[in-house]
């Protein structure tokens, strides 16, 4: 009997888990699953269907999701955490839900629409090293989004982490005030200039709009 061919393909995983969930659930059972509730429906599942992503499987606190672009799963995390600061920011600090999300690219077994292997491991893995409302990444996640996303990755270092035979090398998304507050320069920047190129003759004006967007590079 031919053995049966076991169904792979290259995927990115997002594993998403709630920080402190104990903590939370002790504190009040039935307005944490609440808010929990609202947040899946309002933020995470609208955002990972607006990045033809799918989700795979959930848990009480996480979530596990796939998507076919590493951009569009990178993309999703950041918007996610984004939301999720912004609802925080009316909560009082000790009842406040933070995400902390993991991303990889990698091969993965694909059983009955659920998925298994290293890849899924390592996100999971790098879940658990991301600060509450942060995003943490593999090398090859990094390599993939860093020329196509405005977003600045700040290197953790070799991570050895359990069940994984090789380190894992592990970056931080940066994505806080710091990466806006370098976007809104830089917007302000291209506006004040735009005037002055806009009034260069001819193609001289067309040149230095090029020149001028090359160097700011404005976030998407």
């Amino acid at each position: 009997m031919a053995e049966e061919r076991v169904e792979r393909r290259l995927t990115a995983i997002l594993a998403a888990d709630v920080a402190g969930y104990s903590r939370l659930m002790g504190a009040d059972e039935e307005g944490t699953l609440a808010a929990l509730k609202t947040l899946r429906r309002e933020v995470a599942d609208p955002k990972i269907k607006e990045h033809r992503g799918r989700i795979v499987n959930t848990t009480g606190d996480g979530l596990l999701g796939e998507f076919a672009s590493v951009v569009d799963a990178v993309r999703c995390a950041v918007e996610v955490q984004r939301e999720m600061a912004a609802r925080n920011a009316g909560v009082r600090a000790e009842r406040r839900i933070h995400f902390r999300i993991g991303i990889n690219l990698g091969d993965i077994i694909l059983d009955d629409n659920d998925i298994f292997g290293d890849g899924v491991n390592i996100a999971a893995r790098l879940e658990a090293l991301a600060e509450p409302g942060g995003i943490c990444v593999s090398r090859v996640v990094r390599d993939q989004v860093r020329d196509k996303l405005a977003i600045s990755f700040e290197d953790m270092g070799d991570q050895q982490v359990k069940n994984i035979a090789r380190p894992v090398r592990a970056y931080r998304a940066l994505t806080g005030p710091g990466l806006l507050l370098q976007a809104a320069l830089a917007q302000h920047a291209f506006e004040q200039s735009l005037a002055f190129y806009q009034a260069c003759p001819g193609d001289a004006g067309g040149q230095a709009m090029s020149e001028l967007a090359l160097k700011c590079r404005l976030p998407a």
